[in-house]
């Protein structure tokens, strides 16, 4: 049975995009059939992954969610000559931004991803929604489609900021659209052992949420940045760096979690 986990946080520069990438990524490796959907209409899970995002005309996630085109017909092998296949991407652009408006006056509107998703779960292991940074329509969509949310949240002063809004929402998706959605868990990122800040906020975090934070932790790590302006997942650029190890112990995290549920 598949799993459909949502990464979101309203709040920007968390690494929400960079997770999603690269956990997607590292599944593939640990190969588990993995689909990562881009929600986001800046589209940079899609240029993080090598995909052009102006050259993907119709078959993006916009289409899939105005009923257009299938899911899996918008699905593209993403390095296959690395990752053997085990990485798809339904990418997103520009066109996305749009995708609200139409969507106002649809039938079942906040079902449109569930829908779609439902058509080719079967075929993945995982399926990862990189949801947009703001909770719109698009997002109760990931939601509405989600069995789990994970929720990156960045080490330092303002952390926790806007997290009980979101938690709001994912309770009110819960009991109003999607009663087995549930928490994956909180992922500490950006942490920098040096800082005293990020040791005060990690505690704060896991004092907070208790099990429900991950046990992995991803450092900040300058290769995390670098490695999407070369259209690769960190542990296809630098694979001995601290952060491609990070989502590579995440990776076993989630599975480990999977098989005890």
């Amino acid at each position: 049975m598949s799993k459909v986990i949502c990464v979101v946080n309203q709040k920007g520069g968390v690494g929400k995009t960079t997770t999603a990438v690269n956990l997607s990524a590292s599944l593939a490796v640990a190969n588990r059939r993995t689909l990562l959907i881009d929600l986001d209409s800046q589209g940079n899970a899609t240029g993080g992954l090598g995909v052009d995002k102006e050259s993907i005309n119709s078959k993006n996630i916009c289409s899939v969610i105005l009923g257009e085109v299938a899911l899996g017909a918008t699905a593209i092998d993403v390095h296959p000559d690395l990752l053997n296949g085990y990485l798809h991407l339904c990418p997103a652009n520009h066109e996305l931004t749009g995708a609200e408006v139409h969507l106002i006056e649809t039938e079942n509107r906040e079902y449109r991803l569930k829908e779609a998703i439902d058509e080719i779960r079967e075929k993945y292991d995982y399926i990862f929604i990189d949801a947009p940074p703001s909770l719109s329509l698009l997002t109760i969509n990931a939601l509405a489609a989600a069995d789990r949310v994970l929720i990156p949240v960045q080490c330092e002063y303002y952390a926790l900021e806007g997290i009980g809004q979101l938690q709001t929402t994912v309770s009110l998706v819960k009991q109003r659209l999607n009663p087995s959605l549930e928490v994956e868990g909180y992922l500490l990122t950006m942490f920098d052992s040096r800082n005293n800040i990020c040791h005060s906020v990690a505690e704060e975090v896991r004092n907070h949420f208790g099990e429900k934070t991950f046990d992995t932790v991803i450092s900040r790590n300058v290769k995390l940045a670098e490695a999407p302006s070369y259209g690769k997942p960190l542990l296809l650029y630098e694979i001995k760096s601290s952060g491609a190890q990070n989502y590579m112990k995440l990776a076993n995290e989630i599975i480990s979690r999977a098989e005890v549920n």
